[in-house]
C-alpha cells in the first residue's frame, strides 16, 4: 500500500531464484493526497482502502497465492490515525498490515537494486521517490551503510506546495528552496563515504522523468539499460512547470493519474542529483516490493 498506489503484485518465487512476476493487480488511491487537516486518512479514504484490499485479495484467491506480504509505505505510516486505519483494515479484511518505517524502506529498496546489479557495481547509490518521501541509501554491501526517508514524496509535495494546474512560478520557487534545503541536510551523512561507483533510481517518478528524456519505453523489457542524465531533467523542469497537468498527459509514458505530480518529482530528482553531484544516473526495475520479497525468501529454507 504505497502513497500513490495499492499493488498487489504475484509472484512465482523460491529460496534462491529470482522473484519472477506473475499478475500484477493495482488501483490509483493517492493516498498522499487524501490526508485531512489533521493528517489523518478520512473515512471515505479508509473505505476506499478497504475495498481496494479486499479486490486485491480476490485477485489473489483467484491466482492461487499461498502466501501474503502486505505492507503500507509513507502515506499510512505519516497519517495520525494510522492505529484506526490498520484496525478498520484487519477488521473488514482478515489482513494483518505491516507498516515499514523509511529507513526500512529505503534498505530494501536498497537490496532489491544491490541484488538487481550485483557485486560488481561496487558501491551503491540509491534515490527512490514515492508518493509520500524521498528514500536515499549507499553502500558496498546488501545492507546499506546509510539510509534516511524524507517526506518528499511527489504527491505529498504537489497537494501541498502546488495548487495552481499550471503552478504559479512563485509556488515553484518556494518548492525547490524546500526540496533542496531538506536533502541538502542528509548529504554530508553520504559523501563521507567517497563517491559512488554506480547511481540507480527506481520509483514510477524516475520511471516517467527518464522515458521523456528518452530513455526506453517499458514494453521493451526490464533488461533494457534506461537513464536519466542531470542536463536533461534541467530542461525538461522549466518545460514540465510551464504545462498543466493535461498537457503533460501528452508526453511518453506519462499516465493521467501521475501527471499533476510530475513537477514535483521532477524537483526532488533534480535537487538529488544536483546536491549529490550526480551527471547521469540508471534507472533500476526493481524496487521496494522486489526487496521485500527478496528479504522474505532469504529466510526461508533452500530446497
Amino acid at each position: 500500500m504505497g502513497s500513490n498506489t495499492v499493488h498487489l503484485l504475484v509472484v512465482d518465487a523460491h529460496a534462491g531464484a529470482a522473484p519472477l512476476p506473475a499478475h500484477s493487480h493495482k488501483a490509483e488511491l493517492r493516498l498522499a493526497e487524501l490526508l485531512d487537516e489533521d493528517g489523518a486518512i478520512g473515512p471515505e479514504g479508509i473505505d476506499r482502502l478497504v475495498a481496494t484490499i479486499s479486490a486485491a485479495l480476490l485477485s489473489a484467491e483467484d491466482k492461487g497465492v499461498q502466501e501474503l506480504l502486505p505492507f503500507a509505505t509513507s502515506a499510512v505510516r505519516e497519517a495520525s490515525n494510522v492505529d484506526h486505519v490498520i484496525a478498520r483494515v484487519h477488521d473488514e479484511t482478515g489482513v494483518d498490515l505491516a507498516v515499514l518505517s523509511g529507513e526500512e524502506e529505503a534498505r530494501l529498496t536498497f537490496l532489491a537494486a544491490r541484488r538487481w546489479y550485483g557485486w560488481s557495481a561496487g558501491k551503491l547509490l540509491l534515490l527512490d521517490i514515492g508518493g509520500g518521501s524521498l528514500e536515499v541509501a549507499y553502500g558496498i554491501d546488501e545492507e546499506p551503510d546509510a539510509a534516511v526517508s524524507l517526506p518528499l514524496g511527489a504527491g505529498r509535495l504537489t497537494a501541498g506546495w502546488l495548487p495552481g494546474d499550471p503552478p504559479d512560478p512563485a509556488d515553484v520557487r518556494a518548492l525547490r528552496r524546500h526540496v533542496r534545503a531538506q536533502i541538502a541536510g542528509t548529504v554530508g551523512e553520504f559523501t563521507r563515504s567517497g563517491r559512488p561507483d554506480h547511481v540507480v533510481a527506481t520509483s514510477k517518478t524516475f520511471k516517467q522523468l527518464a522515458r521523456i528524456a528518452g530513455a526506453a519505453r517499458s514494453s521493451e523489457g526490464a533488461y533494457v539499460q534506461r537513464t536519466l542524465s542531470r542536463k536533461s531533467l534541467e530542461e525538461w523542469v522549466p518545460k514540465l512547470a510551464a504545462m498543466t497537468a493535461e498537457q503533460r498527459t501528452t508526453l511518453p509514458g506519462v499516465s493521467e493519474g501521475r501527471a499533476p505530480q510530475l513537477l514535483a518529482g521532477a524537483l526532488v530528482a533534480e535537487g538529488a542529483m544536483d546536491l549529490f553531484a550526480v551527471d547521469e544516473l540508471e534507472v533500476c526495475p526493481w524496487a521496494l516490493r522486489e526487496g521485500v520479497i527478496l528479504r522474505h525468501l532469504d529466510h526461508l529454507p533452500v530446497g
